[in-house]
C-alpha cells in the first residue's frame, strides 16, 4: 500500500492527536483466530501508513531534543509520559532500535535525523567507551544499536563505538568456564541469553561492516555455546541463564527467543550446513505454540519494568527471520495478528502498551513498554 505524503500524515497527527479509531471503522483490523498458536488467514497486515504514524505518536510522547552537539543536535527519550527524566541506558538503546526499525520501513527523513540526534545524546550522556557499566548485556545492546545506526548513516563514529564496546565486552566477559559464553555482568555469576544472543547478532553486523572474519567466528562461537547450554533442541526453548555451577536459573523470554532467532538467521548464510535456520525456526515455533495464549497473542511479561518491552525485541528479529527465509506462509498471519491487536487497543494519543488484549490507558505509561507495538507494526512490513 502506498504511503500518503508526509505533509498529510503530519497534518493528521496535529489535528487528530493519533486518535484511536472507532470499532465500526471499516479499516478495523481482523482478530479472527482458530486454535492455539494458529491465527487464521483473516488476520491482516496493519496499514503501512499507520506503522509510521505509530512511530510518530511515540516520538510525540517521549522524544526530547535538548541542545546542540557540534554542528548537529542531541536528544533522548523520556522515561515515561510525565517527562520527568531520560530512559536508562539499555532501554534508551532499544527505543533507538525501534526508531531504526521504523526508518527501515518508512525511509522518513525526520526519523533518520532523530536516530542521529539520539545517538549524539547517548554519547553526550555516557561517553564513547562504557567500561563503567557492569552489565555486559547493556553494553552489547548499545553496541548493536550503534552498528545498526551506522548502516543507515555511514557515520564512522557509530561503527567505532559499536566495535570498541563489543571488543571490551568480549575481552572481559568471554572465558572457558562452562565451555565458553559471555558473563552477564562483571561479577561473573551467570551466563545469560540476554547478552550472548544479541552479541552474536552484533558480531555478525561487525563482520559485515569491517570485513574482519574474527567477528563472524566469534558470532558462531557464541551461538554454538548457546546451543550447547541454553537451547533445548527437542522444543526450541531458549533458557535465560546458567550459573557458574552449570544450573539453569532462568526460563524462556520473548526477547531471548527473538535474539536467538536473529543470531541463527544471520549465521545461516555463512554456515548453511550448521542447521542454524532449522534451529531458528524451532525457536519461532516454541514462541508461537508455547509462550502465546490460545489465540496466538504474545505474552504480556509485566512482572518487572525491564520485561515490559521484551516483545519489541522479539518482533525485530522474528519479522526479519520471516523475511530473510521466505517463511511468510508459516508465520505472517500470526505476526500480523499481534500487530493488529496492538494497534487496535492503542490509546487516545496513539500509544500501545504491552498488554495487547485490552485498551492502553491514557494515564501513566513508560516509554519502554510502548516500544513493543511500534516495533511489531513496523516489523511486519519487512515481509
Amino acid at each position: 500500500m502506498k504511503i500518503p505524503p508526509i505533509a498529510a500524515l503530519l497534518l493528521a497527527l496535529t489535528m487528530a492527536g493519533c486518535v484511536k479509531k472507532e470499532i465500526s471503522d471499516p479499516e478495523k483490523l481482523s482478530t479472527a483466530t482458530t486454535t492455539q498458536g494458529v491465527v487464521s488467514a483473516a488476520a491482516v497486515q496493519p496499514v503501512r501508513s499507520e506503522a509510521l504514524l505509530a512511530m510518530q505518536c511515540y516520538n510525540n510522547a517521549f522524544y526530547n531534543q535538548y541542545g546542540t552537539y557540534g554542528p548537529s543536535f542531541k536528544a533522548y527519550y523520556y522515561s515515561d509520559v510525565t517527562r520527568t527524566g531520560r530512559m536508562d541506558f539499555w532501554r534508551q538503546a532499544e527505543a533507538i532500535e525501534t526508531l531504526i526499525d521504523a526508518y527501515t520501513i518508512n525511509n522518513d527523513a525526520d526519523l533518520r535525523n532523530k536516530i542521529v540526534y539520539l545517538y549524539n545524546g547517548m554519547r553526550d550522556a555516557y561517553g564513547l567507551l562504557w567500561t563503567s557499566n557492569t552489565f555486559n548485556d547493556d553494553v552489547i545492546w548499545g553496541a548493536l544499536m550503534c552498528v545498526r545506526a551506522f548502516l543507515i548513516t555511514n557515520d564512522g563514529g557509530m561503527k567505532d563505538m559499536a566495535k570498541n564496546n563489543f571488543d571490551m565486552v568480549w575481552n572481559r566477559a568471554w572465558d572457558n568456564n562452562l565451555g565458553g559464553g559471555l558473563w552477564w555482568t562483571t561479577a561473573n555469576n551467570t551466563k545469560n541469553a540476554c547478552v550472548n544472543a544479541p552479541a552474536a547478532i552484533c558480531a555478525m553486523y561487525l563482520y559485515q561492516v569491517t570485513g574482519d572474519v574474527n567477528y563472524r567466528n566469534k558470532a558462531k562461537m557464541i551461538t554454538d555455546w548457546m546451543v550447547s547450554r541454553l537451547y533445548t533442541s527437542a522444543t526450541g526453548e531458549v533458557k535465560g541463564a546458567i550459573n557458574a555451577a552449570g544450573t539453569i536459573t532462568e526460563g524462556s523470554r520473548s526477547y531471548t527467543q527473538g535474539t536467538f532467532i536473529g543470531a541463527c538467521s544471520m549465521l545461516h548464510n555463512a554456515y548453511p550446513s550448521a542447521n542454524f535456520k532449522a534451529m531458528g525456526q524451532k525457536a519461532m515455533d516454541y514462541t508461537k505454540n508455547n509462550m502465546c495464549n490460545a489465540q496466538g497473542l504474545l505474552p504480556d511479561e509485566y512482572d518487572c519494568d525491564d520485561c515490559q518491552g521484551f516483545k519489541a525485541i522479539f518482533a525485530r528479529w522474528a519479522c526479519r527471520f520471516v523475511k530473510d527465509h521466505n517463511l511468510q506462509s508459516t508465520y505472517a498471519a500470526w505476526l500480523n495478528y499481534n500487530a493488529a491487536e496492538a494497534w487496535t487497543y492503542r490509546n487516545t494519543n496513539g500509544l500501545m502498551w504491552g498488554q495487547w488484549w485490552r485498551r492502553t490507558p491514557d494515564s501513566y505509561l513508560n516509554s519502554f513498554e510502548t516500544t513493543s507495538g511500534v516495533a511489531m507494526m513496523n516489523g511486519v512490513w519487512l515481509f
